[in-house]
């Protein structure tokens, strides 16, 4: 194995069995999510790198970022909903890190936001400073440092777990101020951060045992009345897949989804005397396939 857990290994849509595009649930065979099982921690892509490996500098002016390109989504663990970020059950508005300030409380879990860069999560610790994992060390920065130009905002609710008492999440994050490289138990800055808040396992590497079941679903919003969904092993597999999706922005992702449903439909053949089931224009939106 060696070397392999030293990189990320994604593999596309076209790659793994996926569940009916409306979203619904059958039985009729596998849905079967990507498992990250080589990863590295994508916080090396996320702080000052733009997506095409350009630097830039922690001083600059704010950087780009545009609401209508975030990726909604919900995470189940079996029939429970344990996390969801979408317009109709939490407030997507973002702040300057100045005036985030003005909000944040002890204990709170802060999303920085820019586009075309992974989203990086930090713990407010109070005294207008984070404490967040950054480029495989966790560091005790101001938050207006962390921020690195993007926007920001709270997002203590989008996951369901119940949080700890704020002393305790303070507490988690500042003991873990120093780990680097090997000595870290977390992929990326929002596994750290909701693991300092929850104190749950899953959200470490390593936290759940893959037994082959895929108890986690990864449910895309497409539409209103359309949705996309994987099923992974893990919490931390779904976390990995999900901030590779707010990477790529809506616009990227859905062009994803429709190639893959193209090519579904384009290796498909009907044996003879059976009747075909609707195309896939019948029930994925007009407007996610000719993108």
């Amino acid at each position: 194995m060696g070397n392999q857990m030293d990189r990320l290994s994604h593999l596309s849509y076209a790659e793994v069995p996926t569940v009916d595009p409306n979203g619904v649930d059958t039985d009729d065979g596998p849905r079967i999510g990507v498992s990250y099982i080589f990863s590295s921690d994508d916080d090396e892509l996320e702080d000052g790198c733009a997506v095409d490996g350009g630097g830039k500098h922690a001083d600059e002016e704010e950087k780009n970022y545009d609401q209508r390109d975030e990726v909604e989504c919900a995470v189940y663990h079996r029939e429970e909903c344990v996390y969801e970020k979408s317009a109709k059950c939490a407030n997507l508005e973002v702040y300057s890190p100045e005036n985030l300030l003005n909000k944040c409380k002890a204990g709170d879990l802060v999303e920085f936001v820019a586009t075309g860069q992974f989203p990086h999560w930090a713990v407010y610790v109070g005294d207008f400073q984070v404490v967040h994992l950054h480029r495989a060390e966790v560091k005790n920065s101001f938050l207006t440092d962390a921020s690195q130009g993007r926007r920001c905002r709270v997002v203590n609710d989008w996951f369901k777990f119940k949080p700890l008492c704020a002393e305790v999440v303070v507490q988690n994050a500042m003991e873990q101020v120093g780990l680097k490289d090997r000595e870290l138990s977390w992929r990326n800055s929002e596994s750290f951060a909701a693991w300092c808040r929850f104190g749950k396992r899953e959200f470490k590497m390593g936290g759940e045992i893959r037994i082959g079941k895929q108890p986690y679903r990864l449910k895309v919003f497409v539409s209103d009345k359309h949705s996309h969904v994987l099923e992974f092993q893990s919490l931390e597999d779904v976390i990995m897949e999900k901030r590779r999706n707010d990477h790529l922005g809506r616009a990227a992702v859905l062009r994803e989804l429709a190639a893959h449903f193209r090519g579904v439909e384009e290796r498909t053949t009907v044996p003879e005397g059976f009747v075909p089931a609707p195309k896939v224009e019948d029930s994925f939106p007009d407007s996610v396939l000719s993108l």
